[in-house]
């Protein structure tokens, strides 16, 4: 059943898709990672792509940038496509110096200045969290790795350019480690379907030391994060099986 953003028939999406913004990085992704690919999305040129990862069903999708990009292609993934674990493999600008470039978080929860969860009519401030399922996957294959990630909360963001420089010292004084824009949304889609979803982070840039890193950079060069998603979703669908 395709939408009006994705080509996909059912059941040409993997219950796992991993979710990078860039739709150039699941591309990527796809080409290097997975075999057997098929393409099942170009729709706005937001590619997506199925294929096996060590002999599980994986898919990988991009979502674009921001809050409503990420809602819709989630909410559509989720309840059209019958997708169960979503995970974003994304890029963010660090709050503290102890985060260097390439450094990678995973987001156990996420902070936010939009008003998303205020569709939901909740009498209160909700709390955006990963699931733990994913997270403790993400853990121990990261260990297993000896790879070593951050976990914490991270400031899912409306504004790329505002006009409060210093804004960000106040989340960093919370204990925020940096600023993305989509996980919030990924969080209250999946707990409001009942699914799992998790976000992983690559430190493109650090808002306190000014270092950056390219777009070639970020496209190519945050294998890792990518290593760590795979390996969950392989061990998600085992679990399935």
């Amino acid at each position: 059943m395709a939408t009006p953003h994705n080509s996909a028939k059912k059941g040409d999406i993997a219950k796992t898709i991993l979710l990078p913004g860039d739709p150039l990085r699941a591309k990527f992704i796809a080409e290097n990672f997975l075999e057997d690919v098929v393409q099942f999305n170009s729709v706005r040129n937001m590619f997506g792509y199925t294929g096996t990862y060590k002999g599980q069903k994986v898919s990988v999708m991009g979502t674009g940038m921001g809050i409503p990009s990420i809602g819709i292609y989630t909410y559509e993934l989720i309840h059209f496509y019958g997708v169960k674990n979503l995970i974003r493999i994304g890029s963010c600008g660090a709050f503290t110096d102890k985060l260097k470039l390439y450094d990678i978080i995973l987001a156990s929860g996420a902070c936010t200045n939009s008003n998303y969860a205020s569709q939901y009519e909740l009498p209160g401030t909700f709390s955006a969290v990963a699931s733990w399922n994913l997270l403790s996957k993400a853990k121990e294959v990261a260990d297993e790795k000896d790879i070593d990630v951050t976990v914490g909360s991270v400031l899912t963001g409306d504004v790329f350019y505002g006009p409060n420089q210093n804004e960000w010292k106040k989340w960093a004084q919370m204990g925020v480690l940096a600023a993305e824009m989509e996980t919030y949304a990924l969080y209250c889609n999946a707990a409001y379907a009942g699914v799992n979803a998790l976000t992983i982070l690559t430190v493109s840039d650090s808002i306190v030391t000014k270092e950056e890193t390219s777009s070639e950079e970020r496209q190519k060069g945050f294998t890792k994060m990518m290593e760590i998603a795979l390996e969950v979703a392989k061990r998600e669908g085992m679990g399935n099986n």
